[in-house]
């Protein structure tokens, strides 16, 4: 991925970490976005899962740095919860969730542009692509 991409991505991150409620924004949004979603999380810790989420987006940037080996060096642990083995998330969930984050970017970032969010989606699909990719591979042992 081109240098300007993941400049671009990482700098509208950081404006929007600097938005104490962009991960319960997020959380709102896609939590209202389907049931199916909302019933996967019913038993969830959320103080936990805000945390596992930034530091995913973290992973991300430096998937997309390293397109061939980044993934998995930073989402093999990710991709093998997510399977079909486990939390069972399809690619129809990614949709959602991905609409529901640039939504949330979208009011969190205040120089919100078309370009800033060519680079989030850039970015998650990355992690997108690698996740869908790996659902239906069995855990390692």
């Amino acid at each position: 991925m081109d240098p300007s991409t993941l400049e671009t991505f990482d700098q509208s991150l950081r404006r929007c970490e600097a938005r104490p409620f962009f991960l319960d924004l997020f959380y709102e949004k896609f939590l209202a976005s389907s049931p199916e979603v909302r019933k996967k999380f019913e038993k969830t810790d959320f103080v936990h899962q805000k945390r596992a989420l930034r530091a995913s987006l973290h992973h991300l940037l430096l998937a997309a740095e390293d397109e061939k080996k980044g993934p998995d060096r930073y989402l093999a642990e990710v991709a093998e919860r997510h399977a079909a083995g486990q939390l069972d998330v399809g690619a129809e969930l990614y949709d959602l969730w991905l609409d529901s984050l640039l939504a949330t970017v979208r009011e969190c970032d205040p120089e919100f542009t078309p370009e800033v969010e060519k680079a989030w989606e850039a970015v998650m699909m990355v992690g997108i692509q690698y996740l869908c990719r790996n659902y239906d591979k069995r855990p390692a042992r």
